[in-house]
């Protein structure tokens, strides 16, 4: 299927329209549990995400912390599937949200098993506007990055503290989207960059594109949000969000029972997030 692409253009128009940067949400699809997750994902927009990234389950979770593993563990338990994630995409689309920007985000094994031109024509069927595969370098991206343009579908790419001025140009170059800056090395969740050397990597990125800069890594509480949306064109929130739903999560039951108080634990936490970003060039 060929759609319209813009979506994820179209929203970070109206952020700068607005003259506010935007809160990007990460939460893996089906944690921890299929209708909790789904859940959660219906009430994200209400709460203020301006985009989604949704996480696909994987069992070698390589570049994520702790958090982040333990809940595509806690959903690959649970029975959860690319097939099923792209299922509960295509329900937000029609009985929620048609608007607000979905990202599925991940490593490139569950897809290359699903098959490339069958997981993009059902990737668009079911509402997709973007992929971060963190994991397929630019140089072997054509076999996904191809099909996906096509099919209308964004592919974001990623940066780092030390993607240098020889490197830039071969990330950036066809990307689209919008531009996932990683701010520390190293695993998600784990720590924070400062301030000011985030600055002066989002200088040396804007060198080399006029796609949206979105930041994450390390970012955890709404004035942390805030401060990046001072500097970048969007927050990214993902392992303090994820904590929320493991914290909320009975473990001890083999179907991983979550507290009726988990969905609304997330959505005010986001929440609070999506305040500090919209106010934080007041």
């Amino acid at each position: 299927m060929s759609r319209k692409a813009g979506r994820l253009h179209d929203r970070f128009d109206l952020l700068k329209a607005e003259g506010r940067a935007g809160l990007i949400t990460f939460v893996t699809a089906g944690d921890p549990n299929r209708d909790i997750s789904a859940q959660i994902l219906g009430g994200l927009p209400a709460a203020g995400a301006d985009i989604i990234e949704l996480g696909i389950p994987f069992s070698d979770p390589m570049a994520d912390g702790p958090a982040i593993q333990a809940a595509s563990l806690r959903a690959l338990k649970a029975g959860q599937t690319l097939a099923v994630t792209l299922e509960m995409v295509k329900n937000f689309r029609r009985d929620s949200d048609d608007t607000t920007p979905i990202a599925l985000m991940g490593y490139y094994n569950p897809i290359n098993i699903y098959g490339v031109d069958r997981f993009v024509d059902d990737a668009a069927n079911a509402g997709i506007d973007g992929l971060i595969v963190v994991d397929l370098p630019p140089e072997e991206d054509a076999e996904l990055r191809v099909p996906a343009a096509a099919a209308g579908i964004d592919l974001v790419k990623l940066t780092t503290p030390t993607s240098d001025e020889a490197r830039l140009p071969k990330l950036v170059e066809t990307a689209s989207g919008f531009i996932y800056h990683v701010s520390i090395t190293g695993i998600t969740g784990t720590r924070s960059a400062a301030n000011d050397h985030i600055a002066t990597d989002i200088a040396r990125i804007r060198s080399f594109t006029t796609l949206p800069l979105a930041v994450g890594f390390g970012i955890r509480t709404p004035s942390q949000a805030a401060a990046i949306a001072r500097i970048a064109d969007a927050a990214v929130v993902g392992s303090a969000i994820v904590e929320i739903i493991a914290d909320k999560t009975l473990e001890s039951s083999p179907e991983s029972v979550a507290s009726p108080d988990l969905v609304e634990s997330v959505l005010k936490f986001v929440s609070a997030l999506a305040d500090g970003v919209r106010n934080a060039r007041s």
